[in-house]
């Protein structure tokens, strides 16, 4: 009977170390600092935040860097079509989505250099 009782309250702890665990891992999402970073990395990244951000846990904080970044890869697409720009135009995007990530990781919604409010503005819906 005290291997089943023992069984028992090693199963109790496991459950509630995976509670702990969920609770845990919902605090940390819904800060929406995560979903920011995530739509950093890379266009898949980008997508992946957008389907995290939906919703009833829609954070002001990871909306305002998923339309950052969308900006910033609309600049690179566009300016990779113009051929005596692109290299310039893909230095200007690294230095773009290196500021943006400093400042995702920061905590603190700081807009890009130029177009940051605008991006803002012409993205609001996301």
């Amino acid at each position: 009977m005290s291997e089943e009782n023992k069984s028992n309250d090693m199963f109790d702890d496991a459950k509630q170390t995976a509670k702990d665990f969920s609770n845990d891992a919902e605090k940390v999402l819904s800060d929406g600092k995560n979903v920011a970073i995530i739509a950093h990395i890379t266009l898949i990244g980008w997508i992946i935040a957008i389907v995290m951000n939906s919703g009833e846990k829609k954070t002001e904080y990871a909306s305002f860097y998923i339309r950052q970044m969308l900006g910033i890869i609309i600049i690179g697409f566009v300016l990779s079509m113009i051929p005596i720009i692109n290299i310039i135009g893909w230095i200007l995007v690294l230095i773009l989505w290196i500021m943006s990530l400093v400042g995702s990781l920061s905590g603190e919604k700081k807009p890009i250099f130029l177009l940051g409010t605008q991006f803002q503005d012409w993205f609001k819906s996301i």
